[in-house]
C-alpha cells in the first residue's frame, strides 16, 4: 500500500500533528485489544512483549497497541495517572491526505479498498478517510475522518 499511495501523499498530502494528549500504559503480554472507531470495530490485536496500549481522547475512546520502539519515537510522558497509566504528549508530524472516490476508484469500482495492516488485520479505506505516513515513511495506515478531525491539526509552515 505504501508504494501504491506514496507519490499521491507526497504530491497532495499535508503535514499534520496530533494536538490531543493520549493515555497509555505498558500492555500485558497476551492482552486482547479491540480497536473501535466511529466506523465500528476496526481491529483485534493481541499484545506482545514491550507493546503499549494507547487510548486516544476521541468520542469513540479509540484504543490500539503500539510497538515499544515506535511508541518511544511518537510519545513523551507528561505525567503519571496511576494504575500504570500515563498522560503522553504526541511528538512528530505525519503526512496525510483525505481520500476521495477519485483517489480510490482505480483500485476497486466501488471506491472502497482493503489491505492488510502490519498486525495482520484487514483495513478498509473509503472516501473521507485519511491515509497517513509518518515522516520516516516506513508505513502507511488509515484514520477515519471523525477520529482524524478530533485529534489532528495542520502544521503551518
Amino acid at each position: 500500500m505504501l508504494s501504491l499511495f506514496y507519490e499521491l501523499l507526497v504530491r497532495e498530502g499535508q503535514k499534520f500533528r496530533k494536538r490531543s494528549l493520549v493515555k497509555a500504559k505498558k500492555a500485558e503480554i497476551g492482552e486482547s485489544v479491540i480497536t473501535k472507531t466511529s466506523d465500528g470495530t476496526e481491529a483485534k490485536s493481541t499484545a506482545e512483549e514491550g507493546d503499549w496500549l494507547v487510548e486516544n481522547q476521541t468520542s469513540s475512546e479509540e484504543r490500539y497497541l503500539v510497538k515499544s520502539q515506535i511508541f518511544d519515537k511518537k510519545y513523551e510522558l507528561r505525567h503519571a495517572l496511576g494504575g500504570g497509566w500515563g498522560c503522553f504528549r504526541p511528538k512528530g508530524e505525519i503526512l496525510a491526505k483525505k481520500m476521495t472516490l477519485q483517489d480510490l476508484a482505480p483500485f476497486q469500482s466501488n471506491g472502497v479498498i482493503e489491505f492488510e495492516a502490519p498486525r495482520h488485520h484487514t483495513v478498509v479505506v473509503k472516501p473521507g478517510d485519511f491515509l497517513v505516513i509518518p515522516t520516516d515513511k516506513t508505513e502507511i495506515y488509515r484514520i477515519t475522518q471523525k477520529e482524524f478531525e478530533q485529534t489532528y491539526e495542520a502544521v503551518r509552515e
